[in-house]
């Protein structure tokens, strides 16, 4: 059974010292490797999470010919988001603010539930920091023998494993840069262009940043970014309450604390012999016997290496595990609680993010394939026909969503005896305009709108513009204005 070191004491000695500062320099946390149900749990979901991260660039999805094969992608030249059968369009913008809605409603009920489950799991920081430590142990050996190199003087030995180590952690950030490109720009090709010489100064420029970005992160500032640079700490401890299940340390049972054999007759100890294995295990270098604190993620690697030490001393495990702090209020004075899933918040989230998805998917479903928008000149705002007529300009915008090329009959309503033609098109003036458009793309085109208005209120006239898709028969309304000086009534004023 391990004990507290030297070099545990001297660490925490400098935490000591440096605690009446205002700035403290950084005690860098060497994490010691535990196994256990936890950390396999925790390998299961990074392995899961970098195969989908790295592979889905490259999963083909048909959409018939001249459309982008790439199932997932954020094409931002062609101003378009694919996901699998899904297309977007930059006026589906709001379907993403949805989205984002979601997933943080989805993340407080979570930690309402669990904690920090998302920072301990699934967070690309923890993910991409636990396969950095991963090598690091591979390469320079587990906490003791790391500590122990990085405090000697350098030699060839630790030059030629941090020089390995530094380049493996520099391929990986290499790789997860250029991963993350390939979800803008159709994966086989930007990858060829890329080792060509031939792809864009922003596939090269976005590539390096994303490795530096992997490289410093994982590889240097690990837990500073979760202590630090990450906000979800600070306002967390909004989302749980004493029915929130976090790692928790179960002090009822574990003090007083005690090293060494427990004998008959002793004086009465805790579960706890004081190893400090949590403390050697935590990646973040925390004492999680000392609660819930900013810096814990909660990923349960101290009960993984709690649970050895409990193994090897013949005591019951999980003197560290998943628990709520009503529960061990009860279990220190023998009582029994029960697990409260159903709670005011949680059933405000659970409301909330019900309310939302409905929402989203009716939204979804319902969303119109063909889209119109009228915008009527500023300059001149009208102007007056020899026959006494008005004329007003208009640009018109149809977006055609859908993979077919259509024809669209384009009228306006409330404004009797109103004409229409096409700026630099055919001049004869008709009531009905039949406008083609191309498959997926916005046509554009100048509108001459003719009238005698029969009375316009201070100057203006509101105006519907009708666009009927000549083969389904469905059609979409924008409503608009139709301008002329203030008091004409047909054309006598």
């Amino acid at each position: 059974m391990s004990r507290i070191s030297k070099d545990d004491r001297r660490l925490q000695l400098q935490r000591e010292a440096q605690g009446d500062h205002l700035y403290a320099n950084r005690v860098r946390v060497y994490p010691k490797d535990v196994h256990g149900v936890v950390r396999r749990t925790k390998w299961a979901i990074l392995v899961l999470c970098l195969t989908i991260y790295y592979l889905l660039p490259w999963l083909r999805w048909s959409r018939g010919p001249g459309r982008p094969t790439q199932a997932v992608l954020l094409d931002i030249t062609n101003e378009r988001f694919y996901f699998f059968n899904l297309e977007l369009w930059p006026q589906d913008i709001w379907l993403l603010a949805g989205l984002l809605i979601l997933g943080a409603v989805a993340l407080f009920l979570v930690t309402s539930l669990f904690g920090r489950l998302w920072c301990g799991y699934t967070c690309p920081q923890t993910v991409w920091t636990d396969l950095f430590m991963w090598i690091e142990r591979k390469i320079e050996g587990d906490r003791n023998e790391r500590m122990q190199r990085d405090a000697a003087a350098l030699n060839a030995d630790t030059i030629w494993k941090k020089f390995l180590k530094h380049s493996i952690w520099l391929a990986i950030a290499f790789w997860t840069g250029g991963a993350w490109i390939m979800y803008y720009v159709d994966a086989p090709t930007v990858t060829v262009e890329f080792w060509t010489g031939r792809a864009s100064n922003e596939v090269y420029f976005f590539t390096w940043l994303f490795t530096f970005t992997t490289y410093v992160l994982a590889g240097w500032a690990r837990e500073q970014v979760c202590t630090y640079m990450c906000p979800w700490p600070r306002f967390q401890s909004a989302m749980l309450d004493d029915q929130s299940f976090t790692v928790t340390y179960q002090g009822w049972r574990g003090e007083p604390r005690s090293r060494g054999k427990r004998v008959a007759g002793a004086p009465q100890a805790g579960d706890c012999v004081d190893c400090g294995a949590c403390v050697m295990a935590c990646p973040t270098g925390i004492d999680i016997r000392d609660g819930i604190q900013l810096e814990c993620i909660n990923c349960g690697l101290c009960i993984d290496a709690c649970n050895h030490v409990m193994e090897r001393t013949h005591q019951d495990k999980w003197l560290i595990t998943w628990d709520t702090l009503a529960r061990q209020a009860a279990k220190k004075t023998g009582r029994h609680e029960p697990i409260k899933i159903l709670r005011p918040r949680t059933i405000i989230y659970v409301s909330v993010l019900l309310v939302a998805m409905i929402g989203m998917t009716v939204a979804l479903a319902t969303r119109s394939t063909l889209e119109l928008s009228v915008q009527r000149d500023r300059a001149p705002v009208f102007v007056p026909l020899a026959d006494g007529s008005i004329r007003n300009g208009y640009t018109v915008k149809i977006a055609n969503k859908t993979q077919m090329n259509g024809a669209f009959d384009l009228s306006i309503g409330g404004l009797p005896g109103s004409t229409m033609v096409i700026a630099e098109g055919d001049p004869k003036p008709v009531t009905v305009l039949r406008v083609l458009s191309a498959s997926d793309e916005v046509d554009t085109f100048r509108v001459l709108v003719t009238a005698r208005p029969t009375a316009l209120t201070d100057g203006s006239q509101p105006v519907d513009f009708v666009l009927r898709d000549s083969a389904t028969g469905k059609q979409t309304v924008y409503h608009s204005t139709f301008m002329g000086p203030p008091g004409y009534a047909g054309g006598v004023r």
